[in-house]
């Protein structure tokens, strides 16, 4: 699967939710909604990355750490799909601009160390 997939499935699962709380006399998740659940796991997963670095005990730390990782994956695509974010412009503007800072630090750095041994 492609992004766009991955995300086209998310928002599918989100719609899913939400027909099921409705259904159930429940009000939707809002946006605010997904972005405490995904809160929550981050947290969550924060936890079993220490289990699984040795750092706490969790049973089968390691087996639930993908599961973990894809629960905070659909909160960010279906965040992204609701407020019409497009990830991969944002992900490219993003790394570009890491990278240049990366880049800009890495030669300051360079010249530092030069001007500083002479």
């Amino acid at each position: 699967m492609n992004l766009d997939d991955l995300q086209a499935r998310a928002l599918e699962i989100a719609e899913l939710y939400d027909r099921q709380h409705t259904a159930a006399g429940r009000r939707t998740w809002s946006t605010g909604d997904l972005a405490l659940g995904f809160v929550g796991d981050v947290g969550d997963l924060a936890k079993l990355v220490m289990a699984v670095d040795g750092r706490r005990v969790i049973p089968d730390a390691e087996a639930r750490l993908g599961h973990e990782l894809a629960d905070c994956l659909w909160s960010v695509l279906v965040l992204a799909g609701r407020y019409d974010v497009d990830l991969v412009a944002e992900f490219a503007r993003m790394t570009d601009g890491v990278e240049q800072h990366l880049r800009t630090e890495e030669k300051l750095a360079g010249v530092r160390t030069d001007t500083g041994t002479g």
